[in-house]
């Protein structure tokens, strides 16, 4: 799969360019593969609001989540009169067993052509290989239906997926039984808090791995009210050697997230200032 998109930087605030200037002349915001997870900016106002902050961050693209509380029309409207893009959405397995041809539906609409699972409640997750194995072979079919449409599957992990069976992650056993076809959404915070080197991990994915989501641990016992999580390079995991293990992985998009700020526009304007100065000079749009 590839997914080539183009910068558009027309409406980026002032503000936005006067705060990415600085930190690389030659390299915008706006024309990396940078992204924004609506879901960090949740409590944070208005839609219109929340867009705005990733506007004012000079981020041009977003990872939505459902619906986002409105139709399609309406989303539309607002991401285009911040220029932002929608990049992917999360779906929850529930909708789209329960109604595919509406998320579809829904996210043509907005433009959008990735669909993300991007959590498992407990009691949909899997207890043994056999049950990874037969969930796997349900998204490889529902990766079927929408690639008939020109569209993706991508699968976001938590710590849940890092439990092993036999030597495998149950990530692993997922995506084996899924086929090529879906993509992996790699949340790096999260296989760390499960006990395994993100760096490593990165390159069991290799050719497969539509995105990071990019946040921060934070040291044991430190942001108890955000959940441990930190703004991007403000925590303990080893970016320097992050960011070129992802882009050798073949990541296509780096998605900034926290999963309980208490600073939301803060996080995604500290989170795209980080990846402008230290994504590899390959990453580009």
């Amino acid at each position: 799969m590839t997914i080539t998109r183009y910068a558009r930087m027309g409406g980026v605030s002032l503000l936005a360019m006067a705060v990415v200037a600085p930190m690389a002349q030659a390299r915008e915001t706006g024309e990396l593969p940078i992204a924004a997870q609506m879901y960090t900016l949740r409590d944070h106002g208005t839609l219109d609001e929340q867009l705005a902050a990733v506007q004012a961050a000079g981020v041009t693209a977003v990872e939505t989540v459902g619906m986002q509380d409105t139709d399609a029309e309406t989303l539309k409207a607002a991401l285009e009169a911040h220029d932002i893009e929608a990049i992917s959405t999360h779906a929850q397995l529930d909708d789209l067993r329960g109604d595919l041809d509406a998320v579809i539906a829904f996210n043509k609409a907005i433009g959008n052509d990735v669909i993300t699972v991007p959590y498992l409640a407990e009691e949909q997750r899997p207890t043994d290989a056999a049950g990874w194995t037969e969930l796997g072979q349900e998204l490889a079919a529902i990766s079927h239906t929408l690639d008939d449409q020109d569209m993706t599957l991508a699968y976001h992990n938590h710590d849940f997926e890092m439990v092993e069976f036999d030597g495998r992650t149950a990530l692993e056993i997922l995506f084996e039984a899924a086929g090529d076809d879906v993509m992996a959404e790699l949340d790096l915070a999260w296989v760390a808090r499960g006990g395994l080197d993100p760096v490593e991990y990165l390159g069991r994915f290799d050719d497969r791995v539509f995105a990071i989501h990019a946040k921060d641990n934070a040291p044991e016992g430190e942001a108890e009210d955000e959940r441990g999580f930190k703004a991007l390079g403000e925590g303990v995991l080893d970016w320097d050697a992050i960011l070129p293990a992802a882009e050798e992985a073949g990541a296509e998009w780096y998605i900034i997230e926290h999963d309980q700020p208490i600073d939301a526009a803060q996080v995604v304007m500290t989170g795209a200032t980080f990846l402008t100065e230290h994504l590899p000079d390959g990453a580009s749009r």
